[in-house]
């Protein structure tokens, strides 16, 4: 693919404890705010943004982000992703991570809403070496339709590809398609609307965080269901079934607490802008 509606390119590396931008290139419908840093500890945040407020029919975006050794680096949104009806041609947007030894970067966006006969394509390819930290969460919302149904929208299809020291190590396919499956029965939404996603990639993953977050999730007082697993590699995976985008986003939240107290020794600061 050749015409993109939006790309974006950002390569960070660590200068004296801070990490800063070396190249910041981006074209079209697709942005990068200035760097923010909400504490002391160097680690840099990132909002992208889409200028034209929702991904239309056949838009094309594309994101490259390098970290160099020992880089940290907070990625999210400045709102959430909406796809709206896209009658002739899917939406397609497609990520490449590259993280050098030591370098830590979490990519924790706001949800993705799909739209009434929105069809949408994502993938995402991260490429580790040893003793780097990747941290990734998506939440699928449906969109309000007139009709009032709620899975309204063509096909949401996602795919993740992890490889660490060139090794394919993850590989996770989501594929929603309402009217091609039960969406609502056993093996895919089960009763439930929103699906959330987290993955955490690190040589520090053990069974006593498992755990930790297990306890954590099981402690939630609301309907939902839930399954957490280590991966092929050092690393852990949490599915979440609910009704509401606040409550995958409290959940995921509380993981990312944990996660950042028992690796980093730091507390995550507030993202969102509401």
């Amino acid at each position: 693919m050749t015409n993109w509606t939006g790309e974006l390119s950002l390569d960070l590396e660590c200068r004296n404890g801070r990490t800063v931008a070396r190249n910041v290139y981006f074209q079209g419908a697709f942005k990068v705010m200035r760097p923010i840093y909400h504490d002391d500890s160097g680690q840099v945040c990132y909002y992208l943004l889409n200028p034209g407020g929702g991904y239309l029919d056949g838009d094309r975006y594309r994101m490259k982000v390098s970290a160099d050794v020992n880089s940290r680096v907070t990625l999210t949104t400045q709102s959430a992703t909406k796809v709206y009806k896209t009658p002739k041609d899917y939406v397609y947007q497609e990520s490449e991570i590259l993280l050098k030894k030591g370098s830590y970067l979490e990519y924790l966006p706001d949800p993705l809403i799909a739209y009434e006969n929105a069809h949408y394509k994502q993938k995402n390819v991260v490429r580790m070496e040893s003793g780097s930290t990747f941290l990734y969460t998506d939440i699928l919302t449906p969109g309000w339709s007139p009709s009032g149904e709620k899975f309204s929208y063509d096909t949401i299809q996602l795919k993740t590809e992890i490889y660490l020291d060139g090794r394919l190590g993850v590989f996770d396919h989501i594929k929603l398609a309402p009217e091609k499956n039960a969406i609502t029965g056993m093996g895919f939404m089960e009763g439930y609307t929103h699906l959330g996603s987290m993955m955490a990639v690190s040589e520090n993953t053990d069974n006593d965080i498992l755990d930790e977050l297990y306890e954590k999730i099981q402690s939630e007082q609301s309907n939902f269901k839930f399954g957490i697993s280590r991966l092929a590699i050092p690393g852990l995976s949490i599915r979440v079934l609910g009704n509401s985008t606040q409550l995958i986003e409290r959940i995921f939240n509380n993981c990312h607490k944990i996660i950042s107290e028992k690796w980093n020794n730091t507390t995550p600061s507030p993202l969102r802008k509401y």
